[in-house]
């Protein structure tokens, strides 16, 4: 449906310092998101601007010597490093002469070769269509053509509009396909509430080790590299917490400065996971001399996505790349954790987090010495198993087993329910309530 210049892989990067601090970009967050497209640098042009010139983006001095680059060094795409409207690329293509992509489209590009799942494939589809929808003129030269033909004759629809038309039905077709998989991740939600499980959203900037601590802590295989966006599909586990039991724990996409707001509606179902989380696990790569302003960039977007009011936890990573930071638990006036240092790549810390976990997320517990006798063993023992809140068990004389167990209140009142109520007649003694 598009007609557009080929895409090539060598590639020209544009990036300018702007004075203005809210057009700030990081240069070396940009060539990485170029190698993680899979694109070769062939020459990086650098400049200083107060604000983005209306035409070009950049001036016109700079832009004839981005277009002898471009001749110079055989390339075939050039990279800008920042958010170019429509007609800035139309007229920088006419003359450079070849294909121009601006930051959005690249994390796009990115996100469309890292998608594995229908859903994902999906979300990132209907992102690439939003954005291409206000560049839809770029690179055509028939537009204003109506069509001809036997039938077609006289007043009709320009080929621009047949494309909109065209490209707004494949919009609201995806658009459905999403709200069937929103209303089934629902029902999932509306499970675990039910079942009243906890859940723990992991989200933090792109490469903060967000799924190295994942698999650390839940023993799953979800694939990690030292790249941007190398996990795209989210991703549900469960782990169990001491005095809390069983977390659902999701991994999701990394933040950027300046997310594509087209790629944030696209990921709204997604996301939700982030929104309706019991606490956030907000990861930050502690080695990054520019881990303050990646948190103040993920804080933008998780008010972006109304998650903002969630509470969070704040784990700063990768202490192995620091000298001498040791593995610690910050804590606020009150005593509760509020920042975790720790690596998730040598497990230093591990168990500080899930330490912090209990503490931030215990439930009213309650602990009690039941004597069960012989026939009804098989029974509750098996559940006390599977809701791992045995502390010590002892056989006697006669067959009854003295189990001592603690578990959350609410573990305990559905049990009871399970074995018909009769539970409690089993209790031999109860220890104190704790919070």
């Amino acid at each position: 449906m598009f007609d557009r210049y080929e895409a090539g892989e060598q590639a020209i990067l544009v990036h300018i310092n702007f004075t203005q601090k809210g057009e700030w970009e990081d240069l070396t967050e940009f060539e990485m998101l170029v190698s993680s497209a899979g694109v070769t640098k062939l020459h990086t042009v650098v400049g200083s601007r107060q604000s983005p010139h209306p035409k070009f983006f950049v001036g016109e001095g700079k832009a004839l010597e981005i277009a002898n680059a471009v001749q110079v060094n055989g390339a075939n795409i050039v990279i800008f490093n920042h958010a170019l409207s429509p007609a800035q690329e139309r007229n920088l293509e006419r003359l450079f002469k070849c294909r121009v992509i601006e930051r959005t489209g690249l994390i796009l590009d990115i996100f469309a070769q890292r998608a594995r799942t229908y859903e994902g494939k999906l979300q990132v589809e209907l992102a690439q269509l939003r954005h291409l929808s206000t560049r839809l003129v770029r690179g055509w030269t028939h537009l204003e053509r109506q069509k001809g033909g036997i039938g077609l004759r006289g007043p009709g629809e320009t080929q621009l509009e047949t494309d909109r038309r065209l490209l707004r039905d494949r919009v609201k077709a995806i658009s459905r396909r999403l709200e069937k998989v929103a209303k089934q991740r629902e029902q999932g939600r509306r499970a675990r509430t039910r079942a009243q499980l906890p859940t723990l959203s992991i989200v933090g900037y792109t490469n903060a080790g967000k799924s190295t601590l994942f698999n650390r802590i839940t023993d799953a295989d979800v694939y990690t590299a030292d790249q941007l966006f190398a996990t795209l599909d989210p991703t549900l586990r469960k782990i169990f917490v001491k005095d809390v039991g069983d977390v659902v724990v999701a991994d999701t996409v990394g933040f950027i400065r300046h997310l594509p707001h087209d790629l944030v509606a696209a990921f709204k179902a997604t996301l939700q996971e982030t929104q309706e989380a019991r606490l956030l696990l907000h990861i930050v790569d502690a080695s990054n001399e520019q881990f303050r302003d990646n948190i103040h960039a993920v804080n933008i977007v998780l008010k972006e996505i109304d998650a903002h009011h969630v509470p969070s936890l704040l784990v700063m990573n990768k202490i192995d790349n620091l000298e001498d930071v040791p593995p610690r638990i910050e804590r606020d006036e009150e005593g509760t954790p509020r920042v975790i240092w720790l690596s998730a790549k040598t497990d230093q810390g591990i168990d500080l987090l899930f330490e912090a976990l209990t503490e931030r997320l215990a439930r009213t517990m309650v602990s009690y010495r039941l004597r069960i006798p012989p026939e009804a063993i098989g029974q509750i023992r098996s559940k006390f198993f599977q809701l791992r809140c045995i502390l010590n068990e002892e056989y006697e004389q006669d067959g009854n087993l003295l189990v001592d167990v603690r578990l959350p209140h609410t573990d305990w009142l559905k049990l009871e329910k399970r074995v018909d109520s009769t539970l409690g007649n089993f209790i031999v003694n109860q220890y104190p309530v704790t919070v």
